[in-house]
């Protein structure tokens, strides 16, 4: 797209390997975590009231204390922002680095008891990043959740539909490609965590590090700004 300026942050290239992260965690969290989903706390509200409903006082504990999390990854996202605007560093670099630190030590924990530790720190890191990783190519969207990624692909291509402009179908035909590399990143979180148990996650690690790595680079000079 000629004569607009990206940042790094929203190619598409970031927006596929941070949803393929994304996807990988949530299948993690479900495989080696309790059958959990830690990305999206939807899920976690729900229980939370059916616990609230049952009077299991623990089982709202269990429950709350990721939302709060989640809740403070958001908090932290923006405050990183505010913070770090002027550094060397691009702000949603320090972003990543958190990730993959928190990501790093929850591999550390053992698969069992202790997996609401664990299940809470991917909550704050999913939060960081749904928070901090908003566009790709202009076109809002999230990297560790599809339904709203589903809802706008699909508006798109019905906006193309009833006005013939092929940009709502590029735009939408996007989003769905990232609901694919979400998937992918399900599979292959499946796969490994079968093989790896909790050290699995190590492998998001080493996609938030290609992420880290491709926004030094500048898309304007290299050609990378459309991919």
């Amino acid at each position: 797209m000629t004569g607009v300026k990206r940042q790094m942050s929203e190619t598409y290239t970031v927006a596929a390997l941070l949803a393929s992260a994304g996807g990988f965690l949530d299948a993690y969290s479900y495989v080696c975590r309790d059958r959990v989903f830690a990305n999206a706390q939807t899920g976690n509200i729900v229980l939370l009231g059916i616990s609230a409903f049952s009077r299991n006082w623990l089982g709202m504990l269990r429950y709350l204390v990721p939302i709060i999390m989640f809740a403070l990854g958001v908090v932290m996202a923006e405050w990183i922002r505010k913070r770090f605007a002027a550094s060397r560093f691009h702000w949603r670099q320090y972003i990543i680095l958190i990730e993959a630190a928190v990501l790093s030590a929850a591999a550390f924990i053992p698969a069992g008891k202790y997996n609401i530790a664990a299940n809470i720190m991917i909550s704050f890191v999913c939060s960081l990043q749904v928070q901090s990783f908003r566009k790709v190519h202009s076109i809002s969207f999230a990297t560790t959740m599809c339904t709203g990624n589903l809802r706008t692909a699909t508006e798109s291509v019905f906006r193309y539909r009833s006005t013939g402009e092929k940009e709502y179908l590029v735009n939408g035909l996007k989003i769905y490609g990232i609901i694919l590399f979400f998937i992918a990143g399900v599979i292959a979180g499946a796969a490994v965590t079968e093989l790896l148990s909790n050290f699995a996650v190590l492998f998001a690690v080493g996609l938030l590090a290609a992420v880290f790595v491709l926004m030094f680079i500048d898309s304007e000079k290299t050609g990378i700004l459309n991919r």
